[in-house]
């Protein structure tokens, strides 16, 4: 399952096309800046502690430089790519660091805001930068319990227990691996799923845009029409003042051949909506509508057998009516995507079964070949299956690790598109593989929720 799930590059929708502004990072370091400065003047001054305030001040001035220089040389608004929020996260955090060895090391009330930029970074960044940022606040908070200055306390009289410190220090690099793997978790997931809403959108948005044709090709061949016909008489007019040996009939009468000519056309394009359900609002049997959403994907080396019929259970359901259905964008492009990975991956043939009864619409996708693969089989209709390839087995064959691999790696977004758009519809998508061979998708519908009624029409 590889092109019919596979989402191209969009705006706002690739993985480092921007995480973060740089006028939010230049704010929180200006913010971080004052309360720095302001802890360092009342500790001296109100407190009475004899800080090298020079040297810390060298410090605070650093990060007071970096963000003239960043705000000069590119315009605030501006997005910074993922790895150049790392960097500057990661530069806080070694400056936070060094302060903190200026000012007590972990025994300085203020230690915890060393994890400040590894908090930002989960919720912005990605997993690997928030690992990295957290492997660096662990060697900084190593750094801190052993080469700090201490803090000058009023006549000696508090004193840390080292069995503390190193407490704090243990609590610190928990608390930075929780952040590198909970919340970034949570947060990686949160993305994903805004990603894929997106995604699910944009599709939905360029189907409905395709059903809009029909409709605007009927309203212009209705537009056309009444200049054509004015041509189309004043054309016969002229044709019939000329005496028959004038040089001027045979043009004339190749004026009114093309004048309808382009009457044929026109009507062709204001029929066209009808017959292949180009205005969204047309009713049609359900029938028409798989078939017209497997067209496009047909392949001459591959069979493609559509089946229709209702479940005759018993002689009460026989000769149920075929169920009429609103044309839907939803559904066109859900099995379109579906049957397009069907057949890219079939041997010799593409089975699509449609049965329906009084209260249920099955409709069943049966190709011939290799099968999902077990390991991503139960994360089928996730958002974004993770990129990284599952474990090979020894004796598994070619195309079974290539769909394995075109699974995981391209198919996850597209078929949570395709089954979130069709769960509005009301179906339930189901992912299996056939006893005898071959990968089965199931979507099944309450006949309420998609026929259409007489009234209705």
């Amino acid at each position: 399952m590889s092109s019919a799930f596979r989402l191209e590059p969009e705006v706002g929708l690739h993985p480092d096309q921007g995480r973060v502004r740089l006028r939010t990072l230049v704010f929180i370091r200006w913010m971080a800046i004052c309360g720095q400065t302001a802890a360092l003047l009342i500790a001296h001054f109100g407190l009475g502690l004899e800080l090298p305030l020079v040297a810390a001040f060298l410090v605070v001035l650093t990060s007071g430089v970096l963000n003239v220089a960043q705000v000069a040389t590119r315009p605030a608004s501006s997005w910074l790519r993922n790895k150049e929020a790392t960097m500057a996260l990661a530069f806080d955090l070694i400056q936070i660091s060094v302060l903190l060895s200026l000012t007590g090391g972990l025994t300085n009330p203020f230690s915890i805001l060393i994890l400040g930029p590894v908090t930002v970074s989960a919720s912005i960044l990605t997993r690997r930068s928030t690992i990295c940022l957290s492997i660096l606040a662990i060697v900084a908070v190593t750094a801190d319990v052993f080469f700090y200055l201490p803090l000058p306390w009023p006549e000696g009289s508090f004193f840390l227990h080292s069995l503390y410190l190193y407490g704090l220090w243990a609590a610190l690099v928990f608390t930075a691996i929780f952040l590198a793997v909970y919340v970034s978790s949570l947060t990686e997931e949160a993305r994903s799923m805004g990603m894929a809403l997106v995604a699910s959108q944009m599709a939905l948005a360029r189907e409905q845009k395709l059903s809009a044709l029909g409709g605007l090709a009927a309203a212009a061949a209705h537009e056309l029409g009444s200049p054509l016909g004015t041509m189309l008489v004043v054309a016969k007019e002229m044709k019939e003042e000329l005496p028959p040996d004038d040089i001027y009939v045979p043009d004339v009468e190749l004026l009114i051949s093309e004048i309808l000519r382009c009457r044929e056309i026109l009507q062709n394009l204001a029929a066209w909506p009808e017959e292949d359900g180009g205005d969204p609002y047309n009713f049609m049997p359900i029938q028409s509508l798989v078939e017209a959403a497997v067209a496009p994907y047909e392949k001459l080396d591959i069979q493609t057998i559509i089946e229709a019929k209702s479940r005759e259970n018993s002689g009460e359901e026989s000769g149920i009516e075929h169920p009429m259905v609103e044309r839907s964008p939803e559904i066109l492009h859900s099995l379109g995507l579906f049957a397009q990975n069907a057949i890219q991956f079939a041997k010799e043939k593409v089975d699509i079964s449609l049965i329906w009864d009084k209260r249920t619409i099955t409709l069943t996708i049966h190709d011939d070949g290799p099968g999902f693969d077990q390991q991503v089989l139960g994360r089928l209709g996730d958002p974004l299956l993770s990129n990284r390839e599952p474990t090979q087995k020894a004796l598994v064959q070619k195309n079974q690790d290539r769909r394995k691999e075109e699974d995981g790696d391209h198919m996850g977004l597209g078929v949570f598109i395709a089954t979130t758009l069709l769960s509005h519809t009301g179906g339930k998508v189901t992912y299996f593989n056939h006893e005898t061979g071959g990968a089965v998708v199931e979507i099944v519908w309450p006949r309420h929720r998609l026929e259409v009624t007489a009234q209705s029409v």
